[in-house]
């Protein structure tokens, strides 16, 4: 699997031709292939040769390095992908075990806090964490949106290949048509904005703006807005979908709008929903108000 100067081994060839049958994402490719290169680095002889001993002492190894549970399971997944898919050998790799990942609740920002974000920054973001929170976008749907995704007669945004490479629909309230409306007059006036190009481009306008540059204004824009939490653009879409629950959507609705695959996602919103915890009235209130015998 290692490379050189202008030659790849065939096997990682195959690897690599194996996940482009599958349209694997370059981003996921890179992935797999630092993973395998990782095991052959540790085992120190062909890949082919490779033992269940092999691959248990792979993972005890990654364990006693201090290698996050992510960082372990993404490894797991490019190793079990040449063994099982490229080589048709899945008996090696039994001894690795998927490790559980600690699932952490999601700080939410306030609409106020919102507010004040989007009222400090300049055009371009104030539109593009609007779209964040309101529709609940992730940061990557926000940068690659097109401005003929935005269908104001339908009231909805066109989501093209999202996570999973699956388009859905998103929300489109009033608002946010308006924010949208403002960015495109501006952008348009100044000549940021191409026909039919990119709604939110970078320095260059063929190309969209990165999600780098969105994370770290966003994280400025915070600061200025005197936000004291740790504010990522995933953040806004967090805060979008508690705010919803909040309001008493269906957590069935806000699995579509978020574009989640599985309602145990969603569910999660139900534990940082604090205003619907205000709703309940806890037992002990008519304990409390019973005199003692």
């Amino acid at each position: 699997m290692k490379k050189t100067d202008s030659v790849v081994s065939p096997l990682r060839q195959r690897m690599i031709e194996d996940m482009n049958m599958r349209k694997f994402k370059d981003s996921t490719q890179r992935d797999y292939i630092r993973s395998v290169k990782k095991l052959a680095d540790f085992i120190n002889k062909p890949l082919t040769s490779a033992t269940k001993e092999d691959m248990r002492a792979f993972q005890l190894h990654l364990v006693d390095k201090g290698t996050s549970a992510v960082s372990i399971n993404s490894t797991i997944s490019g190793v079990r992908f040449l063994y099982q898919v490229t080589l048709d050998d899945r008996e090696v790799t039994r001894p690795l075990i998927q490790v559980p990942q600690p699932r952490k609740l999601p700080i939410i920002l306030t609409a106020d806090e919102v507010a004040r974000m989007i009222a400090v920054a300049k055009p371009k973001y104030k539109a593009a964490f609007s779209v964040a929170y309101g529709a609940g976008l992730r940061v990557s749907e926000v940068a690659t949106l097109k401005t003929s995704d935005i269908d104001s007669k339908r009231m909805c945004i066109h989501v093209y290949q999202g996570k999973g490479r699956k388009d859905r629909y998103a929300l489109l309230s009033p608002v946010l048509l308006e924010q949208l409306r403002n960015w495109w007059r501006y952008g348009h006036a100044t000549n940021r904005l191409l026909k039919e190009g990119w709604l939110f481009p970078g320095q260059n306008p063929v190309n969209p703006v990165s999600t780098r540059t969105l994370a770290r204004v966003c994280k400025l824009v915070a600061k200025e807005a005197q936000i004291e939490k740790k504010v990522t653009m995933h953040l806004l879409r967090h805060s979008f979908a508690t705010h919803l629950l909040e309001q008493h959507v269906d957590i069935r609705v806000i699995q579509v709008l978020l574009g989640h695959k599985k309602l145990e996602t969603t569910s999660v919103y139900t534990h940082v929903a604090t205003d619907l915890l205000k709703q309940v009235i806890s037992p002990i209130e008519s304990v409390g108000s019973l005199s003692p015998d």
